[in-house]
């Protein structure tokens, strides 16, 4: 269904019965990243799975102020107010991992449980997160100068999915595919707007979380191991779940067994 948001159509799939989960992809996905799961997921939990802004079949508007973090997850809090969804469960990838996080510290009285699939809070110094803007303002060039099909190619080849080479053809097929449907304004602006050098550091936040979370990482993906032990040692109730033969892509590299840790996470009282 499309719903208006901001003057923005937001595109969203539902599916399932149950306590609601809201479902993020990451950058480059779309809600397809999650449909999988409907099947399992939706015996316990009522799937709400949106585009994020700049993706999929939801708007991408000119203006990059709509694509900041923040504002990206007012927009979810909007979105759930329409729904008439009071408290949600939460889970992220990557991109909109951050997002769940940002969301997360935002509204806590929104978030029952929260679970973070290969998540940083951000980076932890201004020079940093100044580096990383320059990087995402030349790839955000790159896209807008090269065009989708160049920087989907790009994007396949860093070391970061690099495990992903090792999936059958056909599913690496379907993704990239998948990749190509995207708006390349809408990713340019994306990283622009929602980058990790223009979010906010999130780790001086991590202590306020009152609620369950869960830390997922792959084995292979080190840096966000690296990372997600880090959180650990902020965070009051939250648990850290290594996924073997996984690398950053979990619920893809190995769905079956991501899609039975979550369901135990959120059926565990």
């Amino acid at each position: 269904m499309q719903l208006q948001i901001n003057d923005i159509g937001y595109h969203v799939e539902m599916c399932g019965e149950g306590f609601p989960l809201l479902l993020l992809h990451g950058f480059t996905g779309d809600s397809s990243t999650w449909t999988p799961f409907c099947s399992a997921w939706g015996k316990h939990s009522n799937l709400i799975i949106p585009d994020i802004i700049g993706h999929g079949k939801t708007e991408s508007p000119i203006d990059v102020n709509h694509y900041n973090i923040e504002s990206a997850a007012k927009d979810l809090l909007k979105l759930l107010d329409g729904l008439e969804i009071e408290q949600t469960d939460l889970l992220g990838y990557s991109m909109g991992g951050r997002l769940a996080l940002t969301f997360a510290i935002l509204y806590p009285e929104r978030v029952r449980k929260l679970i973070l699939e290969s998540v940083s809070p951000g980076l932890r110094t201004e020079e940093e997160r100044m580096h990383r803007r320059m990087k995402d303002r030349e790839l955000a060039n790159f896209i807008n100068d090269q065009g989708i099909k160049s920087f989907v190619d790009y994007w396949e080849g860093i070391p970061l999915f690099s495990t992903m080479k090792d999936l059958p053809e056909s599913i690496q097929v379907s993704i990239r595919s998948q990749r190509l449907s995207n708006n390349a304004m809408g990713l340019a602006n994306s990283l622009l707007g929602m980058g990790t050098g223009s979010q906010p550091s999130w780790w001086g936040k991590l202590s306020l979380l009152n609620g369950e979370v869960l830390l997922l990482t792959g084995e292979k993906d080190e840096k966000f191991c690296k990372i997600a032990e880090k959180m650990l040692e902020d965070m009051k109730k939250a648990a850290g779940i290594v996924i073997n033969d996984s690398g950053h892509a979990i619920h893809v590299e190995q769905r079956e067994k991501f899609g039975t840790i979550v369901s135990d996470f959120l059926l565990k009282n």
